[in-house]
C-alpha cells in the first residue's frame, strides 16, 4: 500500500491522516528523518507557516525535507502547507524559510485575520465531477496565490465575492496546493488525486 506522511508538527494531522486513509493509502505522522526516509510522499497541513519553519529547524527536518522534495517526492501542501511549498512569499517576516517546490508567488493571510474566514464551493481542475459537484471549501487566515510560473497549473480559483479570481490551487508536476483545507470537509477528492499522483510515480 502507498505510504503517505503527514508532517505532525502542528495543524490538521490526524484530519489529514484520516483522509489519506479514507483515499486508500497508509497515512502515517512524520516528526523525524526517519520517518520521512520511508514514505513515498508527503502532505505539510494547515497552521502557522512561520511557527512549522521554525519547527522544521528544530527537528532537524528542513534540509531533509527540502531535499526529498527536490528530489521529486510527491508533497501536499494545504493553507499553510501551501506558504511552505512556494518558492516566493509575499507578507512573510525577514527571517521565514520555505521548503520550495512550487515556481509560485504566495501572499501569506491574504484573505484577512481569523475573523475573515469563509467558505466558498469550487471547481477544481483535476477533482473528478468537480464542474458538476463543486468542492466546499474552507478558508482560514488563508493565503492565495498572487503569480505563478509557467510550469504551474492553475486548478482553482474564487468565484464570487471581494476575492473573485484569486488562485487558491495549484499543482506543478507531483507537488500540489491549496489555499483552504480539504481535510475538515470530508470530501476525499482531493487526497484522492493526492494519491493518485503518489501511486503514478511510484
Amino acid at each position: 500500500m502507498t505510504r503517505i506522511g503527514v508532517l505532525a508538527l502542528q495543524g490538521d494531522v490526524r484530519e489529514h491522516v484520516a483522509a489519506l486513509e479514507g483515499s486508500g493509502a497508509n497515512g502515517v505522522p512524520v516528526r523525524r528523518v526517519s520517518e520521512l526516509e520511508r514514505v513515498d510522499g508527503i502532505v505539510i497541513p494547515g497552521g502557522e507557516s512561520t511557527t512549522i519553519d521554525k519547527l522544521l529547524r528544530a527537528f532537524d527536518l528542513f534540509e531533509p525535507l527540502r531535499a526529498a522534495i527536490r528530489a521529486g517526492l510527491p508533497a501536499f501542501g494545504s493553507c499553510a502547507g501551501m506558504i511552505l511549498l512556494a518558492d516566493r512569499v509575499a507578507g512573510g517576516t525577514a527571517d521565514q524559510q520555505t521548503l520550495g517546490g512550487l515556481d509560485i508567488t504566495v501572499r501569506r493571510n491574504a484573505f484577512g485575520r481569523q475573523v475573515d474566514s469563509f467558505e466558498t464551493d469550487l471547481v477544481v481542475r483535476g477533482v473528478a465531477d468537480s464542474a458538476e459537484r463543486p468542492m466546499h471549501a474552507v478558508f482560514i487566515r488563508a493565503p492565495w496565490v498572487e503569480e505563478v510560473g509557467p510550469g504551474t497549473q492553475v486548478l482553482a480559483r474564487v468565484e464570487a465575492g471581494a476575492a473573485a479570481g484569486r488562485i487558491v490551487a495549484v499543482r506543478e508536476r507531483d507537488v500540489l496546493a491549496t489555499s483552504f483545507h480539504p481535510e475538515i470537509t470530508g470530501d476525499l477528492r482531493l487526497h484522492r488525486l493526492f494519491v493518485q499522483i503518489v501511486t503514478d510515480r511510484g
